[in-house]
């Protein structure tokens, strides 16, 4: 107990403007002050080198102060200018050490249930609201589940909150499966519900010890016209994984997001695309519902995909000379002197650039791309060398500058597309067609060149650039014509560039081809209704065995074809163009103009939410397939699902705090 008897009376300092001593009063033992708290008599250091922070922990603790507003903690209380403050002159007891005032100290009895911690939780602890947040930070930053185990956690969490409950790894994992199920759960809500058709993509991924993963992902585009992309599947394949396996992998996506009559097109890397895989989707699509213009638009393979493999062609048709190139940059910057001499060989030159050299990284060919590209503004140094310093023994000859010179200004291309593709999350299919129309444009040209070495590298990369080609040049063409932008003249500007005398056939094509989808989406709107009509719609109409109508339907449609009447499609082209100038959303266009084209928005909303490309904007140039992480690897099977679709879906939230209830609904 405090002796009072010496006590003082002071006037307030200036300094004591902390609201925090509105609860505590100052005494002091001979030349140490300590702070004693009014509600529960403990005393803490009260030294003006001690700052406020421990004893505003201290009221967040305090067991009296728990059914006071915390938001008071905020506001000073108004005093008297006058209002005196008491400094008490005190003695310690018997056994007592002066550390234990000075040193803060947790109060380990405390009912968990009532400590004060935030607005979001309600002014008062939780320890389920606790766990689930740590659940969700470790879904939304790929945190190793072994963390809750780390000691340096554990002491971090312990002193932020010293009421949390280290939980064991196991338990993490429970909340992280209860977190993946209530969001799938939201995830298949939206699926079900929505109204037009959903895009599949497949994307091969591995780890380091080489195991095979197939991540399965929806895109579409929702009632808002917003563009969505949803991991659906993280599938871990058996090592002797066949075709048969991986179609079955897919077929059983399928049916366990009842996808079966919404799907409108699977996007495949050129790693997992087989025929056999694609014709056993198409054949179990084929049983419940209809694959439009007989699956013409069905397969498509990733651009993106595309791009790094013709960028590995050329890569490895120049090993060679790449290793040379990367010999000259390790001769220069051997030494310090060597660089010097170098630079002053630039300059007399006449060599401004600014750029450094640097090696590549072999991973990773953008790196390779920005070394040749460096390389290429230094030729005339380089060359100088090669004439002059006898102990420069990684030079190039002339036709290896030439080859260099070539197949730099090509991967420019390929790069500035790659970026211009990865520059939005998730693009649009309009967005694609031009690039490619320019790749295609390149490599004919390319083709055409004199020197055997290029003409063969390009003639390989043309063979592999068609077999894609083949596969996605209708609903390239199509998302363009559907970007009023462009409509049908982008497709006839680059197809007369692309196949000269036979371009008009081929525009005649692209023509029937959007003609006959527009067709099969007309009839299925007038059979189905347009209030009622989704993307599954166009499958069950034509399975409904009960509407003994149903020819008839059929028969007015066709009927109704021989008639001057004016599609969607006729008036949307026979209209001007949209100007190409300031910003433009394509999705914002059709939201707007819905109900001038009923029919052809329809249309546009599944093509222009096919996913062309599937890869991460930031690996397009990178070498192989995906990896996952040692400690994604090393989980089973469940759980690394769990944990790669969770933070896909989590991955958009903002760091709003929301009620529990709010964040995890019973029902959806």
């Amino acid at each position: 107990m405090m002796d009072e008897s010496n006590e003082i009376i002071l006037q307030k300092s200036k300094r004591l403007t902390s609201v925090v001593w509105n609860y505590f009063e100052r005494v002091r033992k001979a030349d140490v002050c300590y702070a004693v708290c009014i509600q529960c008599n403990k005393k803490l250091s009260g030294s003006s080198n001690s700052g406020t922070t421990h004893l505003r922990n201290h009221l967040m603790r305090c067991l009296k102060r728990t059914n006071h507003d915390m938001s008071q903690l905020l506001t000073p209380k108004r005093r008297k200018k006058e209002n005196p403050v008491t400094v008490a002159t005190i003695n310690f007891d018997d056994g007592q050490a002066k550390e234990e005032y000075l040193r803060p100290k947790f109060d380990q009895d405390q009912r968990r249930d009532e400590v004060v911690l935030s607005r979001g939780s309600g002014g008062r602890f939780s320890q389920e609201r606790s766990q689930v947040d740590l659940a969700r930070m470790i879904i939304l930053h790929n945190y190793p589940l072994a963390m809750v185990d780390h000691v340096g956690f554990k002491v971090f969490a312990r002193n932020l909150q010293p009421l949390f409950e280290a939980v064991p790894n196991s338990t993490i994992e429970d909340s992280c499966m209860e977190i993946y199920i209530r969001e799938k759960q939201r995830v298949q809500h939206t699926l079900n519900h929505l109204y037009g058709k959903v895009n599949l993509s497949v994307e091969m991924w591995s780890s380091r010890d080489n195991s095979n993963y197939v991540c399965l992902a929806s895109n579409y585009i929702d009632e808002e016209w917003r563009l969505h992309r949803n991991v659906l599947n993280f599938i871990t394949l058996d090592p002797s994984h066949t075709e048969d396996m991986l179609s079955e992998v897919i077929i059983r996506c399928l049916i366990e997001w009842s996808l079966e009559n919404k799907l409108f097109a699977v996007t495949f890397d050129s790693v997992s695309v087989n025929e056999e895989i694609v014709l056993r989707i198409k054949d179990h699509m084929s049983q419940s519902s209809q694959i439009l213009i007989n699956g013409q638009l069905f397969e498509l393979k990733s651009a993106a995909h595309l791009l790094n493999s013709l960028v590995e062609d050329c890569l490895e048709a120049m090993r060679d000379v790449i290793q040379k190139i990367r010999g000259s940059v390790r001769y220069v910057k051997s030494s310090q002197s060597t660089q010097v001499r170098f630079n002053e060989i630039a300059q007399l030159a006449g060599i401004n650039s600014q750029k450094i050299l640097v090696l590549d990284s072999i991973v990773n060919s953008n790196s390779t791309f920005v070394m040749l590209e460096t390389v290429l503004e230094y030729k005339g140094a380089f060359c100088h060398l090669r004439d002059h310093d006898h102990s420069f023994d990684s030079s190039l000859t002339d036709e290896e500058w030439e080859w260099t010179r070539y197949v730099t200004g090509y991967l420019k291309l390929v790069f500035d597309i790659a970026s211009d593709f990865s520059a939005n999350k998730c693009p649009t299919a309009n967005v694609y067609f031009a690039e490619m129309c320019d790749i295609h444009i390149q490599l004919i040209e390319w083709c055409k060149n004199q020197d055997n070495f290029l003409s063969s590298l390009a003639a390989n990369m043309k063979a592999k650039f068609d077999e894609y080609w083949n596969k996605c040049s209708l609903v390239l063409a199509i998302a363009a014509i559907l970007d009023p932008r462009f409509k049908m003249k982008l497709v006839e500007y680059y197809y007369s560039k692309i196949y000269g005398s036979t371009a008009l056939d081929r525009i005649k094509e692209v023509s029937n081809g959007v003609k006959e989808l527009l067709d099969a989406y007309s009839m299925c709107s007038a059979i189905v209704g347009e209030d009622s009509f989704s993307g599954s719609g166009l499958g069950r109409a034509s399975m409904d065995t009960r509407d003994r109508l149903k020819g008839f339907d059929k028969f007015l449609h066709e009927t109704s074809q021989n008639q001057n009447t004016t599609t969607d499609l006729d008036k949307y082209l026979s209209e001007p163009i949209f100007p190409r100038s300031g910003e433009f959303n394509i999705l914002n266009y059709w939201k707007v103009h819905t109900p001038r084209y009923p029919i052809l928005s329809l249309l546009a909303r599944d093509i222009l939410g096919t996913p062309m490309s599937i890869c991460a904007p930031d690996s397009t140039f990178n070498s192989g397939t995906p990896v996952i992480s040692d400690s994604q690897s090393s989980l089973n099977p469940d759980i690394r699902q769990a944990l790669f679709c969770a933070h896909d879906w989590l991955s958009t939230e903002t760091e709003e705090i929301l009620p529990l209830s709010r964040q995890y609904p019973q029902t959806l």
